[in-house]
């Protein structure tokens, strides 16, 4: 019975699939923006406390400088490293806007990963990306969808071939698909992990982090990889990530798929229900109004006992 039978007042409504979809993804939103808000609200603050102090520190070390000009030299140093230039150790690099950067930067445009390291701040830029993206973002949908349905088929067609053999085809399509996924998560997600660990100096759970954030197309730019400039990355660094991207995001668009049909399939299994306890409710209520005339007849014959003894002569003839 659907859960929706434990509420008595609510059970002669219709609540349609969408509504309820939309409230749980309402729900789903808030209580993740509470999470978050509780675990990483504190931290801000520090944050806020620590750079207050470093501030207050600096200045009365250094009494010839006031505050505007602490912060205006702080203005400078933040727009520098969006350019992509490291001032740590007098060491400056040519910045974001190189060939092979640009490459990526146009990559991450057209899978809508968009990192927000990097951004365009001339005009003549701002307006090209825009052109670039709106034919971009349907090529990339268009290629990543055609090779998400290339790897499915091949999966689809060794366990048609495997199970054809073994004369088990259902529980060979499990046992092949199973193994693909674990697969595609070593490859996608275990490997660029331990590489991002030993070139990028991040921990496990940030490289994991970093990997799924990329590939989701979330991007928020908080860790990227490859871009660091005290770091020399071999030659083919930037060719993994190419591939790793590229492929990645077709695999993991397939297993999101597969989320949303599970989705879909239990929305249409609730509606089913639904639709089933309501008209067992309606065929109860029909039945429920029929039984009280029953009942008021069976009040009369027994009240009039000439009604009873007709009705015994009718009878019997």
């Amino acid at each position: 019975m659907p859960s929706w039978s434990l509420f008595p007042w609510c059970r002669g409504f219709h609540i349609p699939s969408t509504v309820v979809l939309t409230l749980i993804y309402i729900v789903y939103v808030l209580a993740g923006g509470a999470i978050f808000w509780k675990l990483e609200g504190d931290v801000a603050y520090k944050s806020i406390a620590e750079m207050e102090s470093k501030k207050v520190e600096v200045l009365s070390k250094f009494t010839c400088i006031d505050r505007d000009s602490m912060n205006g030299l702080a203005q400078v140093i933040i727009q520098s490293y969006k350019n992509g230039i490291s001032l740590t150790d007098n060491l400056t690099i040519q910045g974001f806007w190189r060939y092979s950067s640009s490459a990526v930067f146009a990559a991450t445009v057209a899978t809508t990963i968009g990192y927000g390291n990097m951004a365009p701040s001339t005009p003549d830029g701002q307006i090209f990306c825009v052109f670039f993206a709106l034919f971009g973002i349907p090529l990339n949908m268009v290629v990543l969808n055609r090779i998400g349905k290339y790897m499915l088929s091949m999966e689809q067609k060794v366990s048609a071939s495997v199970g054809r053999k073994i004369n088990c085809q259902r529980t060979v399509r499990v046992v092949i698909g199973l193994l693909s996924f674990l697969a595609g998560l070593s490859f996608f997600f275990c490997v660029p992990t331990v590489l991002f660990h030993v070139y990028e100096d991040w921990t496990y759970h940030q490289a994991f982090y970093y990997s799924f954030i990329t590939l989701s197309t979330i991007g928020f730019g908080d860790l990227v990889a490859g871009i660091n400039p005290d770091v020399t990355y071999p030659s083919w660094y930037r060719d993994f990530m190419g591939f790793w991207i590229f492929f990645g995001l077709a695999w993991l668009a397939q297993v999101i798929n597969f989320c949303i049909n599970v989705l879909e399939d239990l929305s249409g299994y609730l509606k089913q229900k639904q639709a089933a306890f309501l008209e067992s409710k309606a065929l109860e209520e029909t039945v429920q109004e029929q039984l009280p005339s029953d009942h008021e007849d069976n009040k009369w014959d027994t009240k009039d006992p000439k009604m009873c003894t007709q009705k015994a002569s009718n009878t019997t003839q």
